[in-house]
């Protein structure tokens, strides 16, 4: 089997399968993804694309004789294929070059040409741009007409000054006028619909070839689903469309079932090889907007894979996710009165509820108050951030300060300690500016986007090498957590970042202090807890 590796370690075997959404590499899983880099370095063929940045992932299993070993995998293509030796073949292989998918991606291809061939045709192109030179010679006709009949009107309204003009004249000069505007538009009207229908004419075979390309991507897109037949540690297969049917997407993200973790699992229970720890890694540069270190560990992506694992993985002894263990610490009160709590969050603690039973601060809040009205919670921290939060006791007093919020008249500093020095060239302070938004197949990850994303501003200061007080003048996800790791940001993710750097004991990020004017009393308040940090 040259897709099984032998792993020779002394290292004690995991009793359960890590949580590939959440967990430490275990150091089985650190040899085998060392091995994978060694081979790495000898394919001199793969280089350039490797180093542009691709996902790896390694799972480390035992044979039906308890031999250790390891399989390998990419996500997606590499070099153009799924089906190199050394790795793990893709759950189906949709890129045999006489195979159904490939004929009809043909297909569409010609489709694709043949309507770019339309749209860039001389008559068609001759046929629009007389369609609007026609529209701007009426709108030009019509526009200085309508200046004629202001004028017009001016010099009525003098002449009615002097009885001696008639007033039927004036208003039949006025009705011909109008009239006269009327038979101007109609008659370049008559003109722009021949020109028009002329043009949808050229047009039909472009709108029929739209539809037929419509119908067979998606025709094509659902047979692909439907090929990529899952299995579970219980011997039970679904595909794809299956599986993300009851999910809020019921139709699956473009490239399912191909990332490193589906098919690293497919190939296990189809070799009887029983899964021992798994574990997934970058290599190459950065994606452009998205962070990714080199040789870093990441969690399979929730949005594509989250559906997929949770099926592939029944029958397994799995652990939980370590980045939703419950907190064993309760939130405390700072400070209150008749209408505004300030609470001190801990890490690990939810703002607000998400599973059932989970702690937050809203819950801790309604059992503090539990005659409050409202929605309580005006703001949030990410459950791995330390630090002060404003609690609001009825709906007014809420919408009071949501809208200081609104108006960026609230202002809060937090603390980090960065997984690595600031860079030497790096000023002591200064402004970060970029714009944010969500990866839509792996939230709640966020990505810098020059193109359409929200703007997102964050002072910062160091007050050493490796520690910044931050202050956010917009309040987007993971901005802290962003601007510190973006290249283009500070260059180094916060200390125990499990998204955007490396896990440690916690993430190092604390909301210190935050400035507010009282609903009630108008009186500017600020509120300090320093990190335990």
């Amino acid at each position: 089997m040259e897709r099984f590796h032998p792993l020779y370690a002394q290292f004690t075997r995991p009793k359960r399968l890590n949580n590939p959404m959440g967990y430490v590499p275990h150091p089985l899983c650190q040899q085998a993804a060392e091995a994978v880099q060694r081979y790495l370095e000898t394919m001199e063929e793969w280089q350039d694309e490797i180093q542009a940045g691709k996902m790896f992932g390694v799972l480390v299993v035992e044979d039906e004789r308890r031999q250790l070993g390891f399989l390998a995998a990419y996500s997606g293509l590499l070099a153009e294929r799924n089906d190199w030796p050394w790795f793990v073949p893709a759950v189906f292989d949709f890129q045999q070059p006489d195979g159904y998918f490939k004929q009809e991606e043909a297909h569409i291809s010609a489709i694709n040409q043949r309507v770019n061939e339309l749209e860039h045709s001389p008559e068609l192109l001759a046929a629009r741009h007389r369609l609007a030179l026609l529209q701007q010679d009426m709108e030009r006709e019509v526009a200085s007409w309508k200046k004629e009949m202001e004028t017009a009107k001016q010099r009525r309204d003098e002449m009615r000054k002097n009885p001696s003009h008639s007033e039927a004249e004036l208003i039949r000069e006025s009705q011909w006028m109008k009239a006269e505007l009327k038979r101007i538009r109609q008659r370049h009207r008559q003109e722009i619909v021949r020109q028009t229908t002329y043009v949808a004419d050229l047009e039909k075979e472009i709108l029929q070839l739209r539809s037929e390309r419509k119908k067979k991507s998606d025709a094509l897109q659902q047979w692909l689903f439907e090929q990529f037949n899952m299995r579970n540690a219980l011997g039970q297969t679904r595909n794809l469309l299956q599986i993300f049917s009851d999910t809020i997407t019921p139709v699956p993200p473009s490239g399912s079932g191909e990332c490193c973790a589906p098919k690293l699992l497919q190939y296990a229970y189809l070799h009887h090889l029983r899964p021992i720890s798994i574990a997934e890694f970058w290599w190459g540069r950065s994606p452009v907007g998205e962070i990714r270190q080199h040789l870093q560990f990441y969690p399979a992506c929730r949005g594509k894979c989250l559906p997929i694992l949770q099926f592939m993985l029944q029958g397994l002894d799995v652990d939980d996710n370590i980045h939703e263990k419950p907190a064993l610490r309760t939130p405390e009160t700072v400070y209150e009165d008749d209408w505004i709590m300030v609470i001190h969050k801990p890490e690990g603690v939810l703002s607000v509820p998400g599973k059932v039973g989970e702690a937050s601060v809203w819950s801790f809040a309604k059992a503090h108050c539990p005659e409050a009205t409202g929605p309580l919670i005006v703001h949030r921290l990410d459950m791995s951030t330390s630090g002060l939060l404003v609690v609001a006791k009825n709906a007014v007093i809420h919408k009071d300060l949501q809208e200081q919020f609104r108006k960026r008249e609230v202002h809060k500093t937090y603390v980090a300690i960065l997984e690595k020095a600031l860079r030497p060239e790096m000023p002591k302070t200064g402004t970060i500016r970029l714009p944010m938004s969500a990866v839509p197949t792996d939230r709640p990850r966020q990505q810098v986007d020059y193109r359409s994303g929200k703007e997102a501003v964050t002072d910062y200061e160091a007050v050493a090498p490796d520690r910044v007080i931050l202050s956010p003048r917009t309040g987007r996800t993971h901005q802290l957590r962003v601007h510190c790791a973006h290249p283009d940001g500070l260059g180094t993710p916060i200390k125990g970042d499990t998204l955007y750097g490396t896990p440690s004991d916690r993430l190092y990020l604390h909301a210190e202090t935050i400035r507010f004017r009282h609903p009630v009393t108008k009186e500017m308040m600020t509120f300090t807890r320093k990190a335990n940090f």
